[in-house]
C-alpha cells in the first residue's frame, strides 16, 4: 500500500509536467499523511471543443476517500488506497472509477519493510523515488461527500498494483504510476470506461524507482523536514516479505 508520500517539486516543474497546469504556490511537503489535504489534478472543461478553459485543473482533497452514499464517515474506514485489480467491482470505488479518475502529483513515496515477528528485527523505512528525479503522477480516485447540513468534502485515494521486482523485497504493493503520454486517456471519464484504461494500471518498469533506506523519523506525522529523506546505513540486505492481502484501502498506522 502507500501510506505516506512526498511532494517537493516546484510550481514551475508541476506546471510543465502537467502541460500548463495553473496552480498557486505551495510549500514543499516531505511527509504527507492520511486525512491531510493532497493536491490532485482533474480534467478541466477545456476538453470540450471550442472552449478556452484549461484542459486540467488542480484541486485539494482530503486523503481518505469517502463514498457519497456513506451516512457518517466516523463509522466508515479511511480508504487511502484502492486495489486497481478490484476497484471497479467494489461499491466504495465503482462510481469514482467510472466518473472521477484523477492524477496525484508526487516526488516519491515511503514504504516499510516489515520482517516477521519471529526475526525480532525492526521495520525499516524506505524513501522510494524515481531514479531520474522529477515529478511523478499516481493514479487516483476522487469522491465528494455531502453531509446532512449540505457541506461538502472532496476526498481521494491512491490506486495500487502489485509491486515490481525492484520494490517487492520491501512490500508487495506499490502505487500505480501514470505516464504523461497517458494523462489525457486516464482523466477522460466521458469516453474511456474503466476497462479502456485497465492497461494503464500496471506496475511501472523494474528500474523506474530506487529505494533509499531512511530513519524512522518518518513514522511520526509531526516530522516534516527534508532530513526525513537522508539515507541511513542498514546492516542486512532486503528479503522478500510474506504475502499480504489487506482489505481495500484499509489504513495502516505507522
Amino acid at each position: 500500500m502507500c501510506g505516506r508520500f512526498s511532494l517537493t517539486s516546484s510550481r514551475g516543474d508541476l506546471r510543465d509536467f502537467f502541460s500548463g497546469l495553473d496552480l498557486d504556490d505551495f510549500p514543499a511537503r516531505y511527509n504527507i499523511a492520511p486525512t491531510q489535504p493532497i493536491l490532485v489534478v482533474i480534467a478541466g472543461e477545456g476538453r470540450e471543443q471550442g472552449s478556452n478553459l484549461p484542459d486540467r485543473r488542480a484541486v485539494l482533497v482530503r486523503w481518505g476517500l469517502t463514498p457519497g452514499w456513506v451516512k457518517d464517515p466516523k463509522d466508515f474506514p479511511l480508504l487511502i488506497n484502492a486495489r486497481s485489480e478490484t476497484a471497479i467491482g467494489k461499491a466504495s470505488f465503482r462510481a469514482a472509477m467510472r466518473h472521477r479518475r484523477v492524477l496525484i502529483p508526487a516526488s516519491g513515496f515511503y514504504e516499510w519493510h516489515r520482517p516477521s515477528k519471529e526475526s525480532g528485527e525492526r521495520p525499516q523505512a524506505y524513501w522510494i523515488r524515481p531514479r531520474q528525479g522529477g515529478v511523478i503522477a499516481f493514479a487516483g480516485l476522487m469522491e465528494t461527500w455531502s453531509s446532512a447540513d449540505g457541506s461538502e468534502v472532496d476526498t481521494g485515494a491512491i490506486l495500487t498494483t502489485s509491486a515490481n521486482s525492484g520494490i517487492s523485497a520491501i512490500h508487495d504493493r506499490m502505487p500505480v504510476v501514470i505516464r504523461p503520454e497517458d494523462f489525457s486517456r486516464w482523466l477522460d471519464c466521458k469516453t474511456q470506461e474503466p476497462r479502456d484504461v485497465a492497461d494503464l494500471m500496471q506496475p511501472v518498469q523494474d528500474d523506474f524507482f530506487e529505494a533509499v533506506p531512511v530513519s524512522d523519523k518518518v513514522n511520526k506525522v509531526a516530522n516534516m523536514g527534508p532530513d526525513l529523506q537522508q539515507p541511513v546505513v542498514i546492516e542486512k540486505p532486503l528479503r522478500a516479505p510474506e504475502k499480504q492481502k489487506p482489505e481495500d484501502g484499509q489504513l495502516s498506522f505507522f
